[in-house]
């Protein structure tokens, strides 16, 4: 389920941006480590981004101007990746994801009223209890799956795998009771995690819906699609 990865080199931001270092200890004493990424505008509204399970999210902040536009960007690894530290889990994942909200909504540099949530693969399991947790304007959902149990039995149905998953990340659960807009980012060719999983979850959403795919992409390569940031800017101009 999680891959950690060790932060490689000091991230950078685009030219005219702020970066500020985050550390933020979690109610159990853990410290969780990562960048905030500022442009240049007075109290811009915030996307909270939470990575795939082999991702350092840090190493995303070169390319948040493209990929958001000038809005700010919290980059917070995971407990036991970049230099975060503990070990990862999903309870751990989700309580530390509605921690770093309550963080981002006190800041007064920051437009609380404007935050979203963008999570990617094994993150949108996280951003999903987020958002049904926390007053989220929006959520952005890449390469999204139902459950991540649903998705383990298709991939070895020979297993007893309802018996041996310990992180189910199940969003299907959850993504009634969400009512905020939000964009289902999907990857036609998507091997891991396949498109159906992710209609499925698009079919519970309890908000309004926007759905991109993109013919011949899967699961690692969607973001290479020019339609993919198309997509995704277009959907916090008009949300956020």
């Amino acid at each position: 389920m999680f891959y950690p990865r060790a932060a490689t080199e000091r991230p950078t931001v685009p030219r005219g941006w702020h970066l500020e270092n985050v550390s933020i200890t979690a109610a159990d004493g853990t410290r969780l480590v990562g960048v905030l990424a500022m442009p240049a505008v007075a109290r811009p509204p915030l996307v909270i981004y939470f990575g795939g399970n082999a991702e350092e999210v840090t190493s995303f902040a070169p390319l948040v101007a493209d990929v958001y536009g000038e809005r700010a960007v919290l980059l917070v690894n995971y407990r036991g990746y970049g230099e975060s530290g503990g070990k990862p889990g999903e309870a751990a994942l989700v309580s530390d994801g509605a921690m770093l909200f309550d963080w981002a909504a006190r800041r007064s540099d920051l437009d609380a009223t404007r935050i979203a949530i963008h999570g990617r693969s094994l993150g949108t399991g996280v951003a999903v209890q987020v958002a049904a947790m926390r007053p989220a304007k929006c959520v952005i959902l890449t390469s999204p799956f139902d459950s991540a149990l649903e998705v383990a039995k298709a991939i070895y149905p020979w297993l007893p795998v309802s018996l041996l998953i310990r992180h189910p990340f199940d969003s299907m659960a959850r993504a009634p009771r969400i009512v905020v807009p939000a964009l289902f980012l999907m990857g036609e060719a998507d091997t891991l995690i396949p498109i159906g999983h992710s209609q499925r979850l698009a079919a519970a959403w309890g908000g309004t819906v926007e759905r991109a795919s993109f013919k011949g992409f899967g699961h690692d390569d969607l973001d290479l699609n020019p339609g993919y940031r198309e997509a995704l800017r277009s959907f916090l101009d008009r949300h956020l």
